[in-house]
């Protein structure tokens, strides 16, 4: 089984003091995708960024770590996302976080092109907290059950569907768009906890 525990991110995601933002949830917790929002302008000129959006709210995020695949990216603010290859794999700062993602076998959404001629299963199990970190918020091994498809757009990329059966949930769906000659996701829509819209993460670069 492969396994990813971002645990820095919650030490990443506390360093900036939350007396200093004006921006808050329900229940007093900061919003911090409202704070990288704002400061992201600073984001855009300091490397490798990922852009995020969150229903409304936009933001860009720069790389901080890299081991293999296995990125974790930062925006102002203290949100911060961990991806190991396209997929997100753990998050912080944000109304849900995602603690940990672990992989039961591959993940078929390395090759998207592969798709193209079958489907896929895979299964994973994932950790999820609310914002405040309350033990009560805590989720631990909700296990995803899920399939994969693709198909080729109009406009020539490949689209990869996910649908993820998950006990005590309603069904999962995450989308991936991924270039055809490399097989390189370049924009996805996935699931990021419990009662919160879809992360959107674009990984192409600006023009």
């Amino acid at each position: 089984m492969r396994a990813f525990l971002p645990i820095a991110l919650l030490a990443l995601a506390g360093c900036t003091s939350d007396s200093t933002f004006g921006g808050f949830l329900p229940g007093g917790e900061p919003d911090r995708l409202a704070i990288a929002e704002i400061e992201s302008a600073e984001a855009e000129e300091s490397g490798e960024v990922l852009r995020l959006a969150l229903g409304r709210r936009r933001a860009s995020a720069v790389l901080i770590q890299q081991q293999g695949t296995r990125r974790m990216w930062r925006a102002p603010g203290g949100v911060v996302v961990a991806t190991d290859g396209a997929r997100v794999v753990g998050t912080a700062g944000l109304p849900q976080m995602v603690m940990a993602t672990r992989f039961d076998g591959p993940d078929p959404l390395t090759d998207p092109r592969a798709l193209l001629t079958r489907t896929a299963e895979t299964r994973r199990l994932v950790d999820v907290s609310g914002a405040s970190r309350d033990p009560a918020s805590m989720r631990f091994g909700l296990s995803f059950d899920c399939r994969l498809r693709a198909a080729e757009t109009e406009d020539g990329y490949i689209l990869v569907e996910e649908r993820c059966r998950v006990p005590g949930l309603s069904p999962v769906v995450n989308r991936f768009w991924a270039e055809r000659e490399s097989g390189a996701v370049g924009y996805a829509e996935q699931w990021i906890g419990p009662g919160i819209g879809p992360l959107a993460l674009d990984f192409q670069p600006a023009e």
